[in-house]
């Protein structure tokens, strides 16, 4: 069974979305329908990550992009929207499809048809930033990054990354000998390219390798802190929603 979140603020468009959802799939189940950014954010913390969502962007209290911003959305993503203009703006966060209302159901069925087609080959959405190492394609992954030193441009092996951040918006890559270099990529879109045995997307600003972990600390039941090496500057702590999740990864 797949379980679906729909975030949409007109009660009877969610009703007709689920409606069609059913025609195409019968095994996904609709587990709740959301009218608000607030709501949404809340009950993405507050339960476990669906398989999919299938966003509306003009909600009840503002723009459902905000969500992401207020907190990590694991799923994949299928946008309902009136608006043409946030097209772009959606693929650069877990879009895997952009549908116009009215929505048609062939492209419905389209949409839910890539998404299977994507959770069952290279890419595994289960936990949004993991990737079944099973069927990942290692075609696919990155072995090496090209980043820019004043006028040298070097090529640094991806064993030599200890980790990612995002700092004012601009991604960085930090090497075990403590150099940082931009590099134009973000971090949903590096996770997807890294090998998920070697690499953790610990919160919204880091994606950190195994061999950069100096210590773990527990502070709480379900949080812990993090130190890494090289030394980064800002205190890392693991969330709640993905201390299960970092668990199992150190684990696997």
């Amino acid at each position: 069974m797949i379980k679906a979140l729909i975030i949409e603020d007109e009660s009877l468009a969610a009703k007709r979305l689920e409606v069609m959802v059913q025609k195409c799939d019968t095994s996904i189940r609709i587990v709740e329908k959301i009218s608000s950014v607030k709501a949404a954010v809340q009950w993405l913390k507050q339960n476990q990550s669906p398989d999919l969502i299938f966003m509306d962007i003009h909600l009840d209290d503002g723009v459902s992009f905000s969500i992401f911003d207020q907190v990590t959305v694991d799923a994949p993503v299928i946008f309902t929207t009136a608006f043409e203009e946030y097209m772009i703006k959606a693929f650069k966060v877990n879009s895997i499809d952009y549908l116009l209302k009215p929505i048609n159901q062939e492209d419905l069925s389209f949409a839910i048809d890539k998404f299977r087609k994507l959770k069952l080959s290279t890419y595994y959405f289960k936990t949004g930033d993991e990737i079944s190492i099973e069927n990942l394609q290692k075609s696919k992954l990155k072995s090496r990054f090209l980043v820019s030193s004043g006028t040298k441009i070097i090529s640094i092996p991806v064993e030599e990354v200890a980790y990612f951040s995002s700092e004012d918006k601009i991604t960085f890559l930090h090497t075990f000998k403590n150099s940082r270099y931009p590099i134009e990529y973000s971090l949903d879109k590096l996770i997807l390219l890294l090998d998920p045995a070697n690499f953790f997307k610990i919160n919204r600003q880091l994606i950190i390798s195994m061999q950069s972990i100096n210590t773990i600390h527990k502070i709480s039941v379900n949080r812990l802190k993090i130190s890494l090496k090289p030394e980064y500057t800002k205190d890392i702590l693991v969330s709640i929603e993905r201390y299960g999740k970092f668990k199992d990864w150190l684990d696997a």
